[in-house]
């Protein structure tokens, strides 16, 4: 018998298994991809004790379980898969579930899972173009990177979907660029310092310049060290390295020039100037700062000696206030308390406002006059962020300052076990004047939990009344301390 023998088979090579791989990727739907990725991700985080990492997990168990339900049958799972990206729309479930992934993996902080969230966003906005969420995760990511001017692009996405910029979006743009400009400007004020880094930068890779800086500086010669990291530093510009990669390098030299000052003289104030400045505008948008307009931050005592033997009344945002007549009698309190979106007409709510006490997510009414404008806000970085943005310079004389930030929570370590829900801005407000009981008369006017409805400013009309706020649990710890009640008014004192 003849045996026929064929042409051996081709061995693999690396360059045909990375091709396969490639066509495979390519084949598989993007989202499926995408899942993929975050559940590898979210798979690498089991058992990590760190609090983030466990929120990304659970976020991402959530979005398997979505992605797991949108898929049951062969047909769902065609329809899930397919090229048009109709997912979107035939399962909001998951879309959301998506986005609280990448929000997720955003906020453990790490390259690796802030590059995952990015290309999140890129499945989230290849089918819903305009998801304002899905384009302000992205520009808070890419800021993250240092990608700033990428983060703009994703910034103006966001912004010209939005019918009012209540989240200082136009600012943190301004900001951006102009800390740009800052940054520019330190690199001229370098030039002229160190002279000869633009031509050692000519044709110099930045990791060598680098690297003979830091050996310099080693070596005890700062003013050698510092000409090379600026060489370095221009030729990282030139390139176009990531804003926060150039602001590092740009802070290392600053670092150096401040601790050995060019040719033994004093540090170069012009360079410091500018870089504090780029560097606040790196880390917030311009805004004026809280004690402009002869504003003066207090604390509970301070507050506690405005309230002291004067009658004060809060002011419902009500539609009970609005169809009632007792304008009059609210003027004649001694201290008027108002909230966040309140409307002012004045034969039914009165006319003046003494304290407007305000959540700090809502950008209402923060540009009207009053006494003492108090800012609630349950995270302590958000609420200094939105103080920092929203105060209006003039606006007010006095600004409560951190003790008074959440005082349910804070004065009065009132726990989620003890009160699971979010108190209302009304209810921060309220507690903090029976805690300090030092007002003759504490008048409730119109409270009656949006019973009959909420009259705000037009802008506000349109938000809900969140199920977050126990208002039945606030309305029982009211009643309990009830002196006299009747349609319009209840009295604590």
């Amino acid at each position: 018998m003849q045996l026929r023998i064929g042409k051996p088979a081709r061995r693999q090579t690396e360059a045909d298994r990375t091709a396969t791989a490639d066509a495979e990727e390519t084949a598989t739907p993007e989202l499926a991809r995408r899942v993929r990725d975050c559940a590898i991700a979210g798979g690498q985080q089991s058992g990590n004790p760190d609090p983030a990492r466990a929120r990304f997990a659970e976020a991402v168990s959530t979005l398997l379980t979505a992605y797991a339900e949108a898929a049951a049958s062969p047909k769902q799972a065609a329809e899930l898969l397919g090229p048009d990206g109709r997912w979107a729309a035939a399962h909001p479930e998951l879309f959301e579930a998506l986005l609280q992934t990448g929000r997720a993996a955003a906020a453990v902080g790490t390259d690796d899972l802030r590059r995952l969230a990015l290309r999140v966003t890129d499945t989230l906005l290849g089918v819903r173009a305009g998801s304002r969420a899905g384009w302000r995760l992205r520009a808070r990511v890419l800021e993250s990177l240092g990608e700033d001017a990428e983060a703009v692009r994703a910034l103006e996405k966001y912004l010209a979907l939005c019918s009012a910029d209540d989240h200082g979006t136009g600012a943190r743009i301004d900001g951006l660029r102009a800390s740009r400009d800052r940054l520019g400007e330190c690199l001229d004020l370098l030039r002229e310092l160190h002279p000869t880094a633009p031509a050692r930068a000519a044709g110099a890779g930045r990791s060598d310049l680098w690297a003979e800086g830091l050996a310099l500086r080693e070596a005890g010669e700062p003013a050698a060290a510092a000409e090379r990291m600026t060489a370095a530093l221009i030729v990282m510009t030139d390139e176009r390295r990531p804003f926060g990669e150039l602001g590092d390098a740009l802070t290392e030299i600053v670092d150096l020039l401040t601790e050995h000052p060019p040719a033994g003289g004093p540090p170069p104030l012009r360079l410091l100037a500018a870089w504090a400045e780029h560097r606040r505008l790196a880390d917030r948008e311009p805004a004026p700062a809280p004690l402009l307009g002869g504003a003066r931050v207090i604390g509970l005592s301070d507050l506690r000696n405005q309230l002291a033997g004067r009658s004060i009344c809060l002011v419902a945002n009500s539609r009970r206030v609005a169809e009632g007549s007792m304008g009059t009698r609210i003027d004649d309190y001694d201290l008027v308390v108002r909230f966040n979106s309140f409307r002012i007409d004045p034969p039914a709510t009165g006319s003046r406002t003494d304290i407007h006490a305000t959540i700090h997510k809502h950008n209402f009414n923060w540009d009207v006059p009053v006494t003492t404008r108090l800012v609630f806000g349950g995270r302590a970085s958000a609420w200094q962020h939105s103080v920092r943005r929203r105060l209006v310079p003039g606006a007010q004389r006095h600004v409560g300052d951190r003790s008074l930030r959440w005082p349910v929570r804070e004065i009065g370590r009132l726990t989620e076990e003890e009160w699971p829900t979010i108190p209302t801005s009304g209810f921060n407000m309220l507690w903090l004047l029976d805690f300090l009981d030092v007002s003759t008369r504490i008048d409730l006017i119109g409270f009656d939990f949006y019973a009959s409805g909420a009259y705000r400013l037009p802008g506000a009309m349109k938000l809900p009344i969140t199920s977050v706020h126990g208002y039945q649990r606030e309305r029982d710890w009211v009643m309990a301390r009830a002196r006299h009640t009747d349609e319009m008014r209840t009295a604590l004192r």
